[in-house]
């Protein structure tokens, strides 16, 4: 533990002297940092992705200076410290882990998620009461279908059974069809939409994560691709005078190689 906090002390420490001494350290703002903090979440992702521990711990500290930063510009303005943003966290855990702290029963994991959605909207000083409200406009579509899906789970509406879901894909599959078939280019992309949604929603009730699930997915394609346009560079052919028969064959031999 005191290995912990010595560290812990010695980034606050450096943060307030880079604050002071360094020209960059202090032109910065919360609006300034905001794209690099999101960046670094993304990155912090491909590690994680990638299995890759060492990047991960990079990651995390790179995350980590920037809720020091935060912390740091907060207690500039008299509205908050590091000790402040810890100890509004250690109480909003305990508050809404009362199967830990309290005297409350739960039966598995989703238990927990739907008694932390409902203690989220008891919670005192909130300015809103509204389930959906804690889910960022600005998250990527993908993973905000998720999250809305999840928080929606967490007071009760969702599927009794997982199986359920699929005769609704089936549905909004069939209504695609018929959209396209009909040529109401107005109603595709709602379509579509509708599709995505309820993908996202069977991802969700499988234990699948769904932003995961299409990265990867990616990252296969671009392997896969890539060793198809490497090994027509090689025999020094443009990609594009292959026939698709002859890309097929380099595909194959590309998802082979992963096997």
């Amino acid at each position: 533990m005191n290995r912990k906090l010595e560290a812990f002390k010695r980034l606050l420490t450096i943060m307030d002297e880079l604050r002071e001494q360094c020209p960059w350290d202090r032109e910065q703002t919360f609006e300034s940092l905001r794209k690099l903090t999101i960046e670094e979440t993304y990155e912090l992702g491909d590690a994680i992705l990638q299995a890759d521990l060492q990047e991960i711990k990079k990651e995390l500290g790179d995350l980590l200076l920037h809720i020091v930063f935060y912390a740091k510009i907060g207690s500039e303005k008299n509205a908050f410290d590091i000790a402040d943003v810890i100890n509004s966290l250690n109480e909003k855990l305990i508050y809404r882990h009362p199967h830990i702290y309290g005297d409350v029963k739960v039966d598995g994991s989703r238990a927990v998620e739907q008694n932390w959605e409902a203690l989220k909207l008891k919670e005192k000083g909130r300015k809103k009461k509204t389930v959906l409200e804690g889910v960022p406009s600005s998250l990527p579509a993908l993973v905000k279908a998720n999250r809305i899906q999840e928080k929606a789970s967490g007071v009760g509406f969702d599927w009794e059974h997982p199986e359920q879901v699929w005769d609704k894909v089936k549905e909004e599959v069939s209504e695609l069809q018929h959209e396209l078939n009909e040529d109401h280019k107005d109603k595709i992309e709602a379509e579509f939409g509708d599709l995505f949604f309820a993908m996202v929603n069977a991802a969700r009730l499988y234990g699948v994560d769904p932003e995961a699930a299409l990265e990867r997915t990616n990252l296969k394609f671009m392997r896969r691709f890539n060793y198809l346009e490497s090994q027509t560079l090689k025999k020094g052919t443009d990609l594009k005078d292959l026939s698709l028969e002859e890309m097929d064959r380099y595909w194959d031999e590309a998802k082979k190689m992963e096997e």
